[in-house]
C-alpha cells in the first residue's frame, strides 16, 4: 500500500510542468476537512493553525462571522466555513481548529480564521493535476475555487482564499470595534 505522499509523486510524474529553468512548477496546499470532503488552500497564505478558541461575537455580523479573537495584538474575524459554504452545523470538537490566513484584496493584507472540521494534509501539486472550477451556472458563483485536484482517488476542492474572505463578504474589524 503507497502513502499519501507517494501517490501524489507518482501523479506529478505523470504531469510535471517545467519552469524556465528546468524545475517542477508545484504548489503546495494545506487540505482541511469539512462534512467528509477535502478542501485546500495555498499553503502561503497559512499563517499558523490553531484549536477552537470561542470568539467574541460582533453584533449585526454575517451568521458565518463567528467573532474575533485576539492574537497577539491583532484582531483576527473568525469565519465558519460550514456556515459560509451553506453546510450543515456541527458541534466544535477536539479536532475542531481555525486556520488563520493571511489574505489579500486590493493590495491590503488582512489576517483572518477559518473553522474547519480538522487539518488533513499538505500536498504539492503541479498546475497539470489542477483541473478548472466547473462552469455551474450563472446562479452558482464558483468565483472563490480556484480548481480540483484528484489525490489518491479522491476530489480536493482548491479554494481562493482571497476571493472567498474578501472585503465584500467578510465585514472589516477595527481594533476599537472589537474592544
Amino acid at each position: 500500500m503507497e502513502s499519501k505522499e507517494e501517490a501524489v509523486t507518482e501523479s506529478a510524474d505523470h504531469s510535471m510542468m517545467m519552469n524556465d529553468d528546468g524545475a517542477v512548477d508545484t504548489e503546495q496546499y494545506l487540505t482541511f476537512i469539512m462534512a467528509d470532503e477535502e478542501y485546500g488552500v495555498d499553503i502561503l497564505s497559512v499563517q499558523e493553525i490553531r484549536g477552537w478558541e470561542t470568539a467574541t461575537p460582533i453584533p449585526n455580523a454575517p451568521t458565518h462571522v463567528k467573532g474575533v479573537i485576539n492574537l497577539r495584538g491583532t484582531i483576527v474575524p473568525i469565519v465558519d466555513l460550514r456556515q459560509r459554504f451553506g453546510i450543515a452545523s456541527t458541534d466544535y470538537g477536539p479536532l475542531t481548529v481555525v486556520i488563520v490566513l493571511k489574505v489579500e484584496k486590493d493590495h491590503k493584507e488582512r489576517v483572518m480564521g477559518i473553522v474547519v472540521d480538522a487539518v488533513s494534509d499538505v500536498y504539492s501539486l503541479s498546475a497539470g493535476m489542477m483541473k478548472d472550477a466547473p462552469d455551474l451556472g450563472e446562479k452558482v458563483s464558483t468565483r472563490f475555487l480556484k480548481g480540483l485536484a484528484t489525490i489518491d482517488k479522491k476530489m480536493v476542492i482548491l479554494l481562493d482564499i482571497n476571493e472567498l474572505l474578501s472585503n465584500d463578504e467578510i465585514p472589516e474589524m477595527s481594533p476599537t470595534e472589537a474592544a
